[in-house]
């Protein structure tokens, strides 16, 4: 009996222990989720955050590309097509096409591509109009300056706003006519800041790429006319040239010379004359005289 009775109390002093442990347990788990869940949520809320910022930023994106195309004119017609296609527009075009000499045809496009199309828009360029030769392209980000331009314009709202409240308000002539040019003022400030926010606004909805289209025997047309000619027809032609460049050169030389001799001819005349006169005078004296 004293034996069943120390395994009943051990028994008794073991239960409250367990029970501590596995309620212990239990709650070191509700309190883990909690901290698991504040963190999904915090980097959720970053996440969130910077796509917000990239949503938010203002940036304007310029490119330039060379492709060098069998047929200038209908490549031309097919990149003002694909950018038509994503939405975008042809704001310049240059051509330069010389039927009776194809080599030297060249088309000048400035293509206006809208942002969220460039990247694509601008791989297919660079390989479906030919062979690609010069591709340069430059970011920057305008997000501060839109920001100021949009403070601007509502500051120009609301002064204007404030004016014509003060308007209704003008006891005399003078006061009326000096806020109605105050007004006048803030209109033309507020005319120019909404078409230089509306400028901004095109160059970072729209991407700006310059797209000049030359054919494949331009640069061999160039290299030939660098080369030297040899035999008769070059010789003569070499040595005509240098007749000519002579002769020139000594004309030149005559033309710079020649108010330097007139005025010497013009000196050496009036030296001559004076000293002729001066030996007919001494002439004179040194005749005899009658009563001599």
């Amino acid at each position: 009996m004293s034996s069943a009775a120390l395994l009943l109390a051990g028994c008794s002093a073991s239960s409250p222990s367990s029970s501590f442990a596995s309620n212990g347990s239990a709650a070191a788990a509700p309190a883990a989720q909690p901290a698991a869940a504040h963190s999904g949520a915090a980097s959720a809320s970053a996440t969130q955050e910077s796509r917000l910022a990239l949503a938010t930023q203002s940036i304007v994106y310029t490119a330039s590309l060379t492709v060098r195309a069998k047929n200038v004119t209908a490549a031309a017609a097919r990149a003002t097509s694909i950018v038509t296609a994503e939405g975008g527009y042809v704001s310049g075009e240059q051509a330069a096409v010389n039927p009776r000499d194809a080599a030297r045809s060249t088309v000048s496009l400035q293509l206006k591509i809208p942002v969220a199309e460039y990247a694509g828009t601008l791989s297919t360029l660079s390989t479906v109009l030919g062979t690609q030769t010069s591709l340069t392209q430059h970011a920057q980000d305008v997000t501060e300056e839109v920001a100021d331009v949009s403070s601007l314009v509502s500051s120009a709202q609301a002064a204007i706003t404030q004016l014509q409240a003060l308007l209704k308000r003008a006891g005399s002539i003078s006061q009326l006519l000096a806020v109605q040019q105050q007004i006048s003022t803030q209109e033309s400030s507020l005319e120019a800041l909404q078409a230089q926010q509306r400028a901004l606004s095109r160059e970072t909805s729209y991407a700006t790429v310059s797209v000049r289209l030359v054919s494949p025997q331009h640069r061999a047309v160039k290299k030939r006319a660098k080369t030297r000619q040899h035999g008769f027809v070059a010789g003569f032609t070499a040595g005509w040239h240098g007749l000519r460049e002579v002769v020139s050169g000594l004309l030149t030389a005559l033309g710079a010379a020649l108010p330097f001799a007139v005025i010497i001819a013009v000196v050496v005349a009036v030296g001559y004359a004076g000293r002729r006169r001066l030996m007919r005078l001494l002439r004179r004296r040194s005749r005899p005289t009658p009563a001599g």
